[in-house]
């Protein structure tokens, strides 16, 4: 951070360019098969036009960002470049430099910009990249300049470096775990552009990260004790008049320097010659608060077991979040593990969707209605007959504001199963993280009618189930998202580092 103030565009009467461009990917580096480029053009990639056709009056952070720039008289949207791909694992050398370099092209199409709205989630690494968003960032800021204002938004799961700072001049990230907040978000973002760009804000923004990695398990931001945590965050940017003062959670299965939890505050040189130091007493009063209270950031971890004897204390249909199998995290939601053991001990009139492209085509040619002999889910050990219920194109849409903002949902050719043991099973040929209840609603199917829906997830299939489970429970399951982060390998993560040092 420094105080020297970058020089700003001249007003004039032609509206200000703005270009809008992005890579997004969560990346988990704990899983053995990469993300390739495939995974991109499969997922989100959006060139010009097509970002506006895809996000304009939708919940995702690009809508708020389209949303102020379209309303300002004075400026000028210039969608370039957008990429997503649902999270995996390490982004392979090739495919990431086929997205630099398409991105770079459609950059040096688009002209010359007055300033740049970005859409990093912060958590992508890339094979000998693993500060991905800081690279790429930092390659914008050399190509726009330091004159050019670039502000964009965060996943709270970031794992924020020093070089994604210096590369913009503010980072605004979603305050909400389920992201439900993206769009405002957005608006948020866009509108510190807007005003920098007038003049009226001089952003200067401070990354803070002390010596804890919050557990994925304690991430939910309307419950205890990210309730505690992010109150006071938005009571200190009241107390120092602070433009934004961003939490983040971070995301705890990459083995990146990084790793880690932390906070962006970004204050105004206009308001206060202060600003600065404001900023920095901010953010010391917050860490000292996260160090202070860093067991309870640690998580309780319930097995499959403990989960399941305690069941008929929980109101039903029940929410059992497999957190193991987190597809939201990387994982290849297909683990049969939870199924398993309701099947063995007797529990019926569950729901559970599996990620299984092998089993689909085999509903597929025993058309419904057919009893099938099936190999379910990861090929871990779980085969059992089933009736074919029904056979999907796997399509649907969510207009209301969920996690992740998405609009258009393709799960591929689907399959709806009921084992012999009276639970029901959706069978997907794309993985698909439980980020809607259309999901089911979609396909005919009742939420209502199960005494149980298992998510693999662990914060954001609230915001799609939360409404119809008026219970919700956690549940620590083995695999490449396990609650327990230092069950993991880690050779690149800062040291100390709590809960893998407990006396930091």
């Amino acid at each position: 951070m420094t105080e020297s103030e970058p020089q700003r565009p001249n007003c004039r009467q032609t509206p200000q360019r703005v270009g809008l461009l992005g890579i997004y990917h969560e990346t988990n580096t704990f899983i053995e098969s990469a993300t390739t480029l495939a995974d991109f053009q499969n997922g989100y990639w959006l060139e010009t036009s097509r970002i506006r056709d895809e996000y304009q009056g939708a919940n995702h952070e690009i809508s708020g960002l389209i949303e102020v720039i379209d309303g300002a008289p004075d400026m000028e949207l210039v969608p370039i470049f957008y990429a997503m791909a649902t999270p995996g694992g390490l982004i392979t050398r090739d495919c990431y430099l086929a997205l630099l370099d398409r991105m770079m092209q459609l950059l040096d199409e688009a002209g010359p910009l007055d300033a740049c709205l970005v859409a990093p989630h912060g958590a992508g690494v890339a094979e000998g990249y693993p500060d991905m968003d800081g690279h790429w960032l930092s390659l914008l800021r050399q190509k726009l300049g330091v004159g050019v204002p670039i502000i964009g938004t965060l996943d709270p799961h970031a794992n924020v470096s020093q070089a994604m700072i210096d590369a913009t001049d503010g980072l605004i990230a979603y305050a909400t775990n389920p992201h439900i907040d993206q769009k405002q978000t957005g608006i948020e973002a866009a509108r510190l552009l807007v005003n920098t760009l007038r003049g009226e804000v001089s952003p200067v923004q401070l990354l803070v990260k002390p010596p804890v990695a919050i557990s994925i398990e304690q991430q939910f931001t309307s419950n205890q004790p990210c309730l505690g945590l992010y109150a006071l965050a938005q009571e200190l940017e009241q107390r120092f008049a602070l433009v934004s003062m961003s939490v983040l959670l971070g995301f705890p299965y990459a083995d990146v320097h990084e790793m880690g939890s932390g906070f962006i505050v970004i204050a105004d040189r206009n308001q206060s010659p202060a600003a600065i130091s404001q900023a920095e007493e901010a953010a010391s009063i917050l860490s000292a608060f996260l160090m202070e209270h860093k067991q309870a950031f640690n998580g309780k971890k319930s097995g499959v077991q403990a989960v399941l004897r305690d069941f008929e204390n929980h109101p039903e249909p029940v929410l059992l979040l497999d957190m193991g199998d987190n597809i939201g995290g990387g994982a290849p939601g297909d683990s049969t593990l939870i199924l398993e053991h309701l099947e063995t001990g007797g529990f019926s009139d569950f729901f559970i969707c599996l990620y299984d492209p092998e089993s689909v085509a085999q509903c597929g040619e025993a058309k419904v209605g057919a009893d099938v002999s099936l190999f379910l889910g990861g090929k871990r050990g779980l085969k059992t007959r089933v009736e074919v219920l029904a056979l999907y194109d796997g399509h649907f849409t969510e207009d209301a504001p969920r996690h992740g903002g998405f609009v258009h949902y393709d799960m591929g050719p689907t399959a709806v199963v009921r084992t012999m043991g009276g639970n029901t099973v959706m069978l997907t040929s794309r993985r698909t993280p439980p980020y809607s209840l259309r999901q089911l609603t979609a396909l005919g199917l009742d939420p209502h009618s199960f005494r149980g829906i298992i998510a693999k997830g662990v914060n954001a299939p609230i915001a799609a189930y939360g409404d119809v489970c008026p219970s919700i429970v956690q549940v620590d399951t083995p695999g490449v998202t396990q609650a327990d982060m230092t069950l993991f390998e880690y050779k690149n993560r800062r040291a100390p580092l709590f809960p893998f040092e407990e006396s930091v």
